[in-house]
């Protein structure tokens, strides 16, 4: 069965989004919505797509400002608060009389953990790879020098000219990060020309962008280096939803810390950890991460 393509109108927002029906749906078939994360679109899920599509209904959204969704110039569309608005109003949208199970990567992990936190009723588990907690990735920026020192590439990306760096040759740096970023993973011409038309809709460079410029926990750029600590205060993101982590340990976006602690606000919550993968694990390790998704899911 093919894909569909649909756009959903959230708060004023058109964000267009992937469905992958249920190869032989039943009346309690559970639905899955997958949020990618920075430089990509709905088609880095298409392994898991794939997979679960058997037994689930599959929604894979391209994120505000990526791609076919809709691309707010104001950055105030793209704080924190916004962002749990929007998302929170698609799930319901897309799934209105039953929770679903939320997967989300890098910066869909971010907007995903205070969306589970704060709306609860709208999941019924939760599966994060490589995006940290907000309260420990908050913790690490205010007292982790090293932290600061992975985070400095961000303030490339705010600079006034960072469309333009973006951009420049190609989208060099886009391709670098991810075509060659990752171990024993080779993307196909026709997959890397998906990406550049992705990233080459009008106005995505700057939308893409935009999360980076509204995201609270960046620290002055002459402060990147500093040794002291310096004030942020940690939010208190407390998640119920049960939530499995999958975490490829050679990021190199964060330190290995980055997890300690946890429990705290999110106490069940299990960890698997991919010694071998890095940030891009659900390329690396497709078959392992459906697995472990699919393990949980049937928990």
């Amino acid at each position: 069965m093919p894909i569909s393509h649909h756009y959903a109108d959230i708060n004023g927002v058109s964000l267009h989004y992937v469905e992958a029906a249920c190869h032989q749906p039943k009346d309690n078939t559970q639905t899955l919505i997958f949020l990618h994360g920075f430089p990509e679109y709905w088609g880095t899920w298409q392994a898991q797509i794939a997979h679960f599509r058997e037994d689930y209904r599959v929604i894979v959204p391209d994120l505000m400002g990526y791609n076919l969704s809709d691309k707010p110039e104001s950055q105030e569309a793209y704080s924190v608060p916004n962002l749990i608005a929007l998302y929170a109003q698609f799930v319901a949208t897309i799934s209105p009389n039953a929770p679903v199970n939320l997967i989300a990567h890098d910066w869909g992990g971010a907007i995903a953990w205070p969306l589970a936190a704060f709306h609860p009723q709208l999941f019924n588990k939760l599966v994060i790879l490589n995006a940290a907690h907000p309260s420990t990735f908050t913790r690490e920026m205010a007292t982790n020098p090293q932290q600061r020192q992975k985070s400095a590439y961000i303030h490339q990306l705010v600079a006034d000219d960072g469309v333009e760096f973006v951009q420049n040759n190609d989208f060099a740096m886009l391709k670098e990060m991810l075509f060659s970023g990752m171990h024993d993973t080779q993307f196909s011409e026709r997959q890397q020309a998906e990406y550049v038309r992705a990233w080459k809709q009008p106005g995505a460079v700057n939308g893409m962008l935009q999360y980076y410029r509204a995201m609270p926990q960046l620290p002055p750029e002459d402060r990147q280096n500093a040794t002291k600590e310096y004030s942020l205060k940690i939010p208190n993101i407390r998640i119920a939803t049960p939530t499995l982590v999958l975490w490829g340990e050679q990021d190199e976006a964060f330190v290995t810390g980055i997890l300690e602690g946890i429990e705290q606000y999110v106490p069940d919550c299990r960890i698997q950890r991919f010694s071998d993968a890095t940030h891009w694990l659900h390329h690396e390790k497709p078959n392992e991460v459906n697995a472990s998704i699919a393990q949980f899911l049937a928990e």
